[in-house]
This record gives structure tokens, sequence and C-alpha cells, in this order.
């Protein structure tokens, strides 16, 4: 989310500007609309995020409640598709019973969460980080552009300005690959 925030900060606020650039604006109408753009548009950011991670947060808490009511419908039920999971993993049919025994006696939604459904606390979906990484990235993204057109000539403000998008853009998409390994 973040570097889609700030990839969508430099795009869209140096699209705008460069139609304003484009329709000979001075320079304090043009600073005008890109600041409209970055609140605009980091406010749709994060809004759009929060919704998008409140409905996820909405999944996962459904699978929550439908495994609670397996658990209490089915203990042994729920016990055999444990245990089948840790074969699958590879255990031995002893073992895997005996590893299920365990978790469910310690923490039987826990273990189902985490080991049938992938869901643990450090995954959980998280609607009001998601939505201030997005707005704050967006904003960090969408200053880049607004900069280069603050502090270029009027003359050169359509070539700094597609030269310091494009250089954020590559900069951020290298980035991008090297967090992601």
């Amino acid at each position: 989310a973040t570097v889609m925030g700030a990839n969508d900060g430099i795009l869209s606020t140096g699209a705008l500007l460069l139609g304003v650039v484009g329709a000979g604006e001075a320079r304090a109408m043009v600073l005008t609309a890109g600041l409209a753009g970055l609140v605009a548009g980091a406010g749709s950011m994060g809004i759009g995020e929060y919704v998008s991670v409140s409905s996820q947060r909405d999944a996962e808490e459904a699978d929550r409640a439908i495994e609670e009511r397996e658990l209490r419908a089915d203990p042994r039920g729920e016990h055999a598709e444990l245990q089948g999971i840790y074969e699958r993993r590879g255990l031995g049919p002893d073992l895997a019973a005996q590893v299920a025994e365990e978790l469910m006696r310690r923490d039987a939604l826990g273990a189902h969460l985490r080991d049938e459904l992938g869901l643990t606390d450090e995954l959980r979906a998280r609607p009001l980080q998601a939505a201030w990484s997005s707005f704050l990235s967006f904003t960090v993204g969408a200053l880049l552009p607004i900069a280069a057109v603050a502090v270029s000539a009027d003359s050169a403000r359509a070539i700094v300005l597609v030269v310091t998008t494009l250089v954020a853009l590559i900069a951020l998409g290298a980035l991008g690959a090297w967090m992601g390994g």
C-alpha cells in the first residue's frame, strides 16, 4: 500500500500539474492545482484503503465466527481436520494427532485460525494503519512533482516536471523491487 500510494501520488499529481503547466497558467495557479490534487488524492487513497481493508477485516471476523461455531458443534471433527492438516505437512498420523490434541487443548480457535485459515494476529487486517499509510505515502509522492514545479524556472517547468516525475517513478520502482527481493 505504501509503494502504491506514493506511486499514485507521483503519477497523478505529475499528470495534473503537466496539464495545468501546459495550459500556460501562472506558478501560483499550478501550485494551487497541485495542492488541491494532493489533498483530494491523499484523502481518496486513505478512505479507499480503509474501506478495502475493512472489508477484508470483516471477512476475517466472519471466518473466525464460523470456526468458533464449528469447534462448539463438532470438536472431534475439528480435531480430525487439524490432524489432517499436519499429516499433509509431513507429520506421521500419531504425531499429527498428538500435536492437534495439544494445540487444541491450549488454544483450539487459534490453532484452527492459524493452521486451517492462515489467519494470525501479525497478519490481521488493520484498516486504520492501511489508511494512514496510503494517505501519507500519496502525500509524500505528490510533494515531489509539486516541489519540482515550485523551484523550476517558468520556461523549464514542463521539462523539469516530466523528468522529476519519471526519475521519482523509476526510483520508487527500484525501491519496491529491492524491498520485495
